[in-house]
């Protein structure tokens, strides 16, 4: 009885130690801070469909003006519908190509803020003389998705266009107890339209150097359920198949009981 005792004791400690083993993330940071390489920083490259916001400013407005078109948008008020200017965004095509006012086709997927807006300023060197215009550009629709074993699931947009992996989760509540945290799957389309799926292990502190840390615009994460919540919902569809099973037999008992009765 001892030895029953014992070992059954002995087996639950082995289990409950690796159930924790799969919840902690980065549990092995010694190799972020012994890895030998400075990391580059990370800095988001424009893709096809992405909405940008370009804004030209110079000294004198009026030699920016026809670079910064508006369109009329509706604001409802609690009196009236009103329309106010805003600036014009601009869709990237399949080419990584815009259209821009007075430059023409542009050329922009690929590169980053910074290479777009030093090619802009140097385009408009030929129409704004004696000064360096100020360019910027915003990515307006830059967007991640989290869906799966999270507290909360959805598209979430990333104000400035920089993201990992661990504040993805964080935006969705976190991972639940039932999310498998060392096989996470990373959904990713390039700009040649080529999608991957890529596994994530963040127990393991290295998914710090992967290069798939951060994520890009529209990509989507998705964190599977572990094996005690499949079960779990096995046993709640089985329950369910028999209550109602259960149900019919007991209307079905009871019709024949007030046919013979009667």
């Amino acid at each position: 009885m001892k030895q029953f005792l014992f070992l059954f004791l002995t087996t639950l400690i082995l289990a409950g130690c690796t159930s924790y083993k799969n919840v902690p993330y980065l549990q092995n940071p010694q190799i972020v801070n012994d890895f030998p390489e400075d990391l580059p920083l990370y800095d988001a490259k424009i893709m096809p469909k992405d909405l940008l916001t370009i804004t030209v400013n110079a000294t004198d407005p009026l030699t920016a003006a026809p670079f910064n078109l508006t369109v009329q948008t509706s604001l409802n008020t609690s009196i009236s519908t009103v329309s106010q200017p805003t600036l014009q965004q601009y869709l990237v095509d399949n080419e990584g190509m815009i259209d821009f006012p007075v430059l023409g086709r542009l050329h922009v997927g690929g590169c980053t803020k910074r290479e777009a807006e030093q090619m802009i300023q140097e385009r408009l060197k030929a129409y704004i003389v004696n000064e360096q215009p100020i360019v910027t550009v915003r990515m307006a629709n830059y967007k991640i998705s989290v869906l799966g074993e999270v507290n909360r699931p959805g598209s979430f947009t990333v104000s400035n266009e920089k993201v990992n992996v661990l504040e993805a989760l964080a935006m969705a509540g976190d991972m639940t107890i039932y999310g498998v945290r060392d096989d996470v799957k990373l959904i990713r389309e390039d700009a040649e339209g080529k999608r991957e799926i890529i596994n994530l292990n963040l127990t393991n502190a290295g998914i710090v150097t992967s290069p798939y840390y951060y994520l890009k615009q529209n990509d989507i994460i998705y964190v599977k359920p572990n094996k005690v919540k499949a079960k779990n919902s096995d046993i709640g569809n089985t329950t369910s198949l028999w209550l109602n099973m259960t149900s019919i037999l007991v209307s079905i008992a009871s019709l024949m009981a007030t046919i013979f009765i009667k």
